[in-house]
């Protein structure tokens, strides 16, 4: 501890610069990553709470040793930039950068953002919370005061709305979070979200893993009612509950990683027997940063227990549909490339399988994602192509696509 803690001072005092701006990457194919991230920025909580509570939201702080930190409901949470590297020299992967002014302004700005996607020719994106939020909005609705939990999330969705996706609606999925400390709530969140344009939402993926009810519990009814009624994408990010158990000795950071298509298997098999898919089948669930590998083994798996073993007939809704059949009904999946499974996407389902760039994080494709994603998909048939890089996507949040005389529609079929 004591090693690590030097090296963070001394990167502190002798802080590599960010790399210079790459050039403009050719746009090849029209993309919308259905998987990003944004870091808040300080001061957006500013006069978005009741005058009571304005004192106790969310805020930015220095610590002695010179980190901005955030700090909120009696808690600092550290690493402002949870994996905001892109833009940094290689080597400084291993660092989190700890001020805002260490990291590349698309992190936190949107305009900033959009130039560079223009950079990484990626047309929109889906943007999830960092980690004063959590991927799903766990921390604010985890607050001591209820009260002021939720109107952080409120406050939280007006910033997105009115300056993030407001800045740059084209470019923007409109995805919200909402109050998790309530059900009722949670769902009237939802919906005043959807009044004004909200298509997404993120949720925890296994919530009885942070404490709160599971989703076979019935808590999550009324947070369900309110998707379908406003035909509100469910988004389930790895890692909104945590990463996967490992022994206290294990290397947790990478095989953590590793083990993100196994969260995400473990994940939509719960959701899938919640029977949420068969009581509402309009329902829609984006599985967020899992890759796509272990679906077609969850297919099969499904199959089996069905027609050899048996267990399926207790499937929730007494048979009406079969377990697989709504896994390709009610679910979508996401890729970052995952260049050995794609020989299972028919089983998948092509117009299943969406794109993303996983921009700032470590995993990510900025700004090579026009490469990486000719590599890896450019030889499928066109058709397939056009739908996993944008109308899948697309489709799924309603989303529009660019104009056709503009760069970011190269790819796009005006059927």
């Amino acid at each position: 501890m004591a090693e690590k803690q030097w090296d963070l001072k001394w990167r502190r005092s002798n802080p590599h610069e960010l790399l210079a701006d790459p050039a403009p990457r050719e746009i090849r194919h029209t993309i919308i990553s259905v998987d990003d991230h944004l870091v808040e920025p300080p001061g957006m909580f500013d006069g978005r709470l009741p005058g009571k509570l304005a004192g106790l939201a969310p805020k930015v702080v220095e610590t002695v040793e010179g980190h901005e930190v955030w700090e909120f409901d009696g808690r600092i949470y550290f690493q402002v930039g949870l994996n905001a590297v892109v833009g940094r020299p290689r080597e400084d992967w291993l660092v989190e950068p700890t001020r805002f002014e260490d990291m590349r302004p698309g992190c936190y700005d949107p305009n900033a953002r959009a130039r560079d996607m223009d950079i990484n020719g990626i047309w929109a994106s889906v943007n999830f919370p960092s980690q004063i939020t959590g991927f799903c909005g766990s921390v604010f609705s985890q607050c001591n005061d209820q009260e002021l939990g939720l109107a952080v999330t409120r406050a939280w969705n007006d910033w997105f709305f009115e300056e993030w996706y407001g800045a740059q609606p084209d470019r923007f999925v409109p995805m919200g979070i909402t109050f998790l400390g309530d059900p009722q709530q949670a769902a009237a969140e939802i919906r005043r979200n959807a009044d004004r344009g909200f298509t997404a939402v993120t949720l925890p993926e296994q919530p009885h893993r942070i404490g709160m009810p599971s989703i076979f519990s019935g808590w999550w009814d009324p947070v369900i009612e309110a998707c379908v009624d406003t035909d509100t994408v469910i988004c389930l990010h790895v890692g909104s509950t945590g990463t996967a158990e490992l022994p206290n000795d294990a290397p947790g950071v990478p095989l953590s990683a590793i083990l993100f298509g196994q969260q995400s298997l473990a994940t939509c098999a719960e959701w899938l027997w919640s029977g949420y898919p068969v009581t509402y089948p309009n329902l829609k669930i984006a599985m967020s940063e899992g890759g796509i590998g272990w679906v077609a083994m969850l297919h099969d798996r499904l199959e089996n227990i069905v027609h050899r073993s048996g267990y399926g007939r207790y499937f929730p809704g007494d048979g009406a549909i079969q377990p697989a059949e709504a896994l390709h009904r009610n679910f979508w999946f996401c890729t970052l490339d995952d260049p050995s499974t794609l020989v299972t996407r028919d089983i998948v389902g092509v117009d299943k399988i969406m794109f993303e760039t996983d921009y700032p994080h470590g995993d990510g494709t900025w700004p090579d994602s026009q490469q990486v994603f000719s590599d890896v998909f450019g030889a499928l048939p066109a058709d397939e192509v056009a739908k996993i890089s944008h109308e899948t996507a697309a489709a799924l949040f309603r989303h529009p696509l660019p104009l056709a005389d503009t760069p970011h529609a190269t790819g796009v079929r005006r059927l």
